[in-house]
């Protein structure tokens, strides 16, 4: 009995032992979970997979414990930047050397400089897609502000002009692959090589944030940056020496260099075609141009914010989706449609009546398209000056926090603009200096006051635009209070028999308050009117040098300069304001 009494308390004792074991062990562990659940809690997190959250934790300490990581960042910073200053200045210096100095360096060698480009940096992309990326948590995060749907959308269709046009170019230089450099032929073939390539890598991969191989990654992305920029500097200079309009009088040494350099440009006046249609070719690939010009700067933009990205921890925060759609919206993109339609009747008018030798035709095409874009500009100044008004009395919050997207936007944006204030202070200086003249002068004095002035509010009124919280879209919609009836109705119209009787959900509209109403008559309105102005000196349209007052104030060299390097920039400026007001019609 007594043996038996000390085994039952032997054993209470032991299970006491196990009890008390196994609850410390319990504490311990819930203690454990919650420690790991709050470091879990304080790492940044990819999404909302645990394998995801494990792996952006242990990126996030090591990026930031190691000292060594930081060098690696500093290094890969450096030399991807080292090498794209030394690509832009070689590049420069080709391009240059090809434009004064035809004999010594040619198309050809920059040409040539081109593919030697081109393939390396196909070769990256390439390696990019088949290694690095199939590396493990190699992309674990995705900049949702990079590389939007209208955006890649863009790139896509300019990539398809500027392929077209290469194969213009293909089917013209090989009509003189019998006296002339195979280089012609070889570049064009490469270059929609490096088109194919390039838009199906940007299209996949615009939004990766790279962790992995970050030198090499960095260093790949300033050669294609560097490759776009040189590309985009090709054409620019072939455009502009094509659009050129020369004296016919007193020229200078510098000014015939110049002329003979555009005359052998396109090919040697000893080679001739060896079929019939290569005139045809030549012009249907010249306005083609723009397209690959405005391509090369939309891959080089993405190709910078990609750069930006390599490395960069960003939480999960999802942006609120915008969809494009027009209703509530019609006085802006009917009076945009006006103008646009206006502006390509006054350009084709103006294409066609100033290159005549009646100088009074000439005045009155330029007097025609003088008048056609100071109507625009100054409606687009007041709706400007308007949309501005508005958000002062709106009360929307500015976005906060890093977006590498949104800053390159405004940078570009405000340093494009620059070649179109170039170009209008010059000529406001020339035409006040040999006097308002005639109707030419002063309508062309008060157009470049307009622009001035419209290039300073639409600045101010697209970037306060980017830089605002967008609006969170609200429906309301009915519901069925009786579920009886909705499963009796859903039964009927299976059956193919409709009652009047039932209740449907059916999304309701709920229409726009007027302040955001006015916002996207604004923004659209804004948006065609860019086209406009876009289009008419992207495809030719030189009021520049037809209006002979910059020539002869700043002489030919001087003016030739100042509207060649100061025109590109703003076409560009009112292609990326195009794609600007269409994010700030997306928010509003």
């Amino acid at each position: 009995m007594d043996l038996g009494m000390l085994q039952i308390h032997d054993f209470n004792e032991l299970n006491l032992s196990f009890n008390s074991l196994f609850s410390e062990r319990s504490k311990m562990s819930v203690r454990d979970d919650l420690e790991s659940a709050g470091v879990q809690i304080s790492t940044v997190h990819a999404g909302a997979h645990g394998l995801a959250g494990q792996r952006s934790a242990s990126i996030a300490l090591s990026s930031s414990g190691g000292v060594w990581q930081d060098k690696i960042s500093s290094w890969s910073w450096m030399l991807s930047g080292f090498l794209l200053i030394n690509v832009i200045i070689l590049g420069c210096a080709l391009v240059s050397g090809s434009v004064f100095n035809g004999i010594q360096v040619t198309s050809d060698h920059v040409q040539f400089f081109l593919i030697a480009l081109m393939i390396p940096t196909v070769i990256w992309m390439v390696f990019y897609k088949v290694h690095t990326f199939q590396e493990d948590e190699a992309v674990l995060y995705k900049d949702v502000h990079a590389g939007p749907v209208w955006l890649r959308g863009g790139l896509v269709l300019f990539g398809l002009c500027s392929l077209i046009m290469d194969v213009f170019k293909i089917a013209l230089f090989v009509g003189y692959a019998h006296c002339d450099s195979p280089v012609k032929i070889a570049f064009p073939v490469v270059q929609a090589i490096f088109l194919l390539v390039q838009t199906y890598f940007f299209w996949l991969h615009a939004r990766d944030c790279v962790q992995v191989q970050r030198i090499i990654t960095r260093c790949g992305l300033m050669l294609t940056l560097a490759t776009n920029l040189m590309v985009w500097m090709t054409a620019v200079t072939d455009e502009s020496l094509h659009q050129t309009v020369y004296p016919t009088g007193n020229i200078t040494q510098s000014s015939c260099n110049l002329t003979t350099r555009v005359s052998a440009s396109s090919e040697n006046s000893s080679c001739e075609c060896s079929y019939q249609a290569c005139s045809i070719f030549e012009k249907a690939y010249y306005y083609l141009y723009p397209f690959n010009i405005e391509y090369s700067l939309f891959a080089s933009a993405m190709a910078y914010v990609m750069w930006k990205n390599v490395g960069r921890l960003v939480d999960d925060h999802q942006p609120h989706e915008h969809r494009f759609h027009l209703r509530d919206v019609l006085l802006g993109p009917v009076g945009g449609l006006v103008l646009l339609v206006g502006g390509l009747a006054t350009f084709v008018v103006y294409e066609v009546d100033v290159v005549l030798d009646e100088q009074q035709k000439k005045e009155a095409a330029l007097t025609i398209y003088y008048i056609t874009n100071m109507v625009t500009v100054a409606v687009m100044t007041a709706a400007t000056v308007a949309g501005c008004v508005i958000y002062r009395l709106e009360r929307r919050e500015h976005a906060m926090g890093k977006n590498p997207t949104r800053s390159l936007d405004v940078g570009l944006l405000m340093g494009a603009s620059m070649g179109q204030f170039t170009v209008s202070y010059f000529t406001i200086v020339a035409v006040l200096a040999l006097g308002v003249d005639g109707t030419v002068n002063a309508l062309n004095l008060a157009l470049s006051v307009l622009t001035v002035v419209e290039l300073l509010v639409q600045n101010v009124f697209i970037i306060e635009g980017l830089r605002r919280e967008p609006h969170h879209e609200s429906r309301r919609a009915s519901i069925f209070s009786n579920l009886l009836l909705l499963q009796a109705h859903e039964e009927r119209r299976s059956s193919g028999v409709l009652t009047p009787r039932g209740s449907i959900a059916l999304p309701v509209h709920k229409p726009l308050p007027w302040k955001r109403k006015l916002l996207k008559e604004i923004s659209a309105f804004l948006l065609l009117s860019n086209i406009i102005l876009w289009i008419m000196p992207a495809f030719g349209a030189r009021p520049q040098f037809d209006n002979p007052i910059g020539t002869e104030f700043y002489q030919f060299n001087m003016w030739v300069a100042v509207v060649n390097i100061g025109l590109p920039f703003g076409i560009f400026y009112r292609m990326h304001s195009v794609a600007s007001l269409f994010e700030v019609y997306l928010k509003s």
